[in-house]
C-alpha cells in the first residue's frame, strides 16, 4: 500500500481539526439537529458498560435506528435490547446475535461501535468495514501491534472512517487549553511531559474456578485468546488479564499519550522503554503490572508514564493527569480541569470539565455513566458521522489511534525484554530487534486467524 494512502497528511490533519474545534466551540446544543434528516442503521458488538454508554450518547446526538446488538452474554444482551428499546425514538427492540460474524453477515450496518474487550477488536473491526460499515472503536484498538497495522491497512483500503474511544480529543476544556495555551505559545519550548494514573483499578481477587453459566459462550468470549481457567463472569475484571488487554498502560496511559500527542503534534515516538512488574499486590490472580514507569522518546521531549494501583496518588487533584512542562509554565490536564501555571509573574488560568445536565437529564438516571466524560462523547460521535458526510478523517482518526496503541503495547514488550525498542512503521519492526519483531503478533488460539498477512 502507497504511504500517501495510508498515512494521515497534513491536509486531512488540518481539516479534521479544524471541524472538531468547530463541533466543540458549538457545544453539543443543537448540534444533535445536524444529521436529523439521515436516520444511521448502527449495530453494538460488546452491550456491556461502555459499549451500551457510547450507543446511548449516539442515540442522543443522531437520528439513528438501531438495528442490532450482540453479545456472548445472553442476559446482558437482553437487558441492552430493552434499554435501547427505551431510549430510541422507534421504540423497536433491536435484533439479538450471539456471534458478531452472523449480525455482521446481514450487512445492512452504516455504523458498526465496537466496545467488547480488546482482544476481539481487531478481528471484529475489520470484519465489520469489510461488511459495509464505518466504525466507533473503542481504545486500545488492539492487542498487539500487527492488529492495529491490519486495522489501518483495511481502513484505508476500503475507505471506512474510523473513530477511536480517544475522546479527550473531543473534551471541551482541553480542547479549549490546547488551543488558548498550547497553540498560543505560552508554555514556550517544551522539553518535558508526565503521564499518570494511580487510581486503585486493578482488579485483584483470587476466586476458585466456577461452573460456566449456561446463558455464556465463554469459549467465544475467550475467541482467538487463550481459554484460562472460569473464575466467574469476566465483565470488567478481564483487564487484569494480559491475554486480554494491555493493562494499565494499554486502557489509561493510551487517553494521556493520546491527548499528549494531539496538543503538542507528535507522531511516533522515537524509542521506547519501560521498567515495572507486580512489585505490591502479589496475592492476585491478575498478571497485569500493579506498578510501571515507561518513557516515549521524541525529539528533545520525553514523555514519562507512571502508574500504581496501590497507595496515594503524587497530586491528589491529578491522579490521572498529564503534565506538560515549557520553559514560561506548567499544563496541567485532566478529565475534570485543566490549568496553566506561568513561571514566574502571572495568574494561573483555569478551565472545569463542561457538563450537560440539563441538557440530557437521562444521564442522571444511568448507571454507571460518567457524567464528566459524556459531552466528549456526544461530540466524538457527531464528528464521526461529519467525517462520513464530509468524507474526511474524524478527529481521532485509527492511524492516531494506532499509533498510541502501539507506543503502550511496545512499552510492555520493552519492560518484558529489559530493553528499549525503536519501532519502524514503514516496515513494521523493531529495528535491529528480531525477537521484539516476533513478539509484535500473538499466536492465536484453534481455528481463529491473525488478520495481518506480511506482504511479499
Amino acid at each position: 500500500m502507497k504511504t500517501e494512502n495510508r498515512y494521515l497528511n497534513r491536509r486531512n490533519f488540518i481539516k479534521s481539526t479544524s471541524a472538531a474545534l468547530a463541533l466543540s466551540s458549538m457545544g453539543t446544543y443543537g448540534m444533535d439537529m445536524l444529521y436529523a434528516p439521515k436516520k444511521w442503521k448502527v449495530g453494538l458488538i460488546g452491550t456491556g458498560w461502555y459499549g451500551k454508554s457510547d450507543l446511548f450518547r449516539l442515540i442522543q446526538v443522531a437520528n439513528v435506528e438501531v438495528v442490532s446488538l450482540c453479545d456472548v452474554d445472553q442476559k446482558q444482551l437482553e437487558e441492552a435490547a430493552t434499554l435501547v428499546s427505551l431510549r430510541q425514538k422507534s421504540g423497536k427492540r433491536p435484533k439479538l446475535y450471539r456471534d458478531y460474524r452472523k449480525m455482521l453477515a446481514e450487512k445492512n450496518l452504516d455504523i458498526v461501535l465496537i466496545g467488547s474487550p480488546d482482544h476481539w477488536h481487531a478481528l471484529q473491526a475489520i470484519e465489520a468495514m469489510e461488511s459495509g460499515a464505518h466504525l466507533y472503536l473503542q481504545k486500545p484498538i488492539s492487542l498487539d501491534v500487527m492488529e492495529g497495522e491490519a486495522i489501518l491497512d483495511t481502513a484505508r483500503r476500503l475507505g471506512r472512517k474510523v473513530q477511536i474511544g480517544t475522546q479527550r480529543r473531543s473534551t471541551p476544556h482541553l480542547i479549549e487549553g490546547k488551543k488558548n495555551i498550547i497553540d498560543a505559545g505560552l508554555l514556550g519550548k517544551i522539553s518535558h511531559v508526565e503521564m499518570c494514573c494511580y487510581y486503585h483499578m486493578r482488579w485483584n481477587g483470587n476466586p476458585p474456578p466456577q461452573q460456566i453459566p449456561d446463558y455464556f459462550d465463554y469459549d467465544l468470549w475467550s475467541g482467538p485468546a487463550p481459554l484460562r481457567p472460569y473464575f466467574g463472569l469476566p465483565h470488567r475484571k478481564w483487564r487484569a488479564f494480559m491475554e486480554y488487554g494491555n493493562g494499565i498502560v494499554g486502557d489509561m496511559c493510551v487517553h494521556m499519550l493520546d491527548t499528549v500527542r494531539w496538543m503538542l503534534g507528535l507522531g511516533w515516538p522515537q524509542k521506547i522503554s519501560s521498567t515495572g512488574g507486580i512489585y505490591v499486590q502479589k496475592d492476585s490472580i491478575a498478571n497485569t503490572p500493579d506498578t510501571q514507569t515507561a518513557i516515549f522518546e521524541f525529539d528533545e521531549l520525553n514523555c514519562v508514564w507512571q502508574h500504581r494501583s496501590w497507595g496515594t496518588p503524587a497530586d491528589p487533584e491529578y491522579p490521572w493527569a498529564f503534565f506538560i512542562y515549557g520553559e514560561k509554565g506548567t499544563f496541567k490536564g485532566s478529565v475534570f480541569k485543566y490549568e496553566f501555571i506561568p513561571h514566574g509573574d502571572g495568574k494561573t488560568i483555569q478551565k472545569d470539565v463542561v457538563y450537560e445536565r440539563e441538557k440530557y437529564p437521562e444521564d442522571l438516571k444511568e448507571k454507571d455513566i460518567e457524567l464528566h466524560t459524556a459531552p466528549a462523547t456526544r461530540a466524538h460521535m457527531l464528528d464521526l458521522l461529519d467525517a462520513i458526510e464530509s468524507d474526511r478523517l474524524p478527529v481521532a482518526d485509527v492511524e492516531e489511534g494506532h499509533i498510541s496503541t502501539a507506543s503502550c503495547i511496545l512499552a510492555n514488550l520493552a519492560m518484558e525484554l529489559e530493553r528499549p525498542l525503536a519501532y519502524h512503521p514503514e516496515q513494521r519492526v523493531v529495528v535491529d530487534d528480531a525477537e521484539a519483531t516476533a513478539l509484535l503478533k500473538r499466536d492465536y488460539r484453534g481455528l481463529w486467524e491473525h488478520p495481518f498477512k506480511h506482504k511479499s
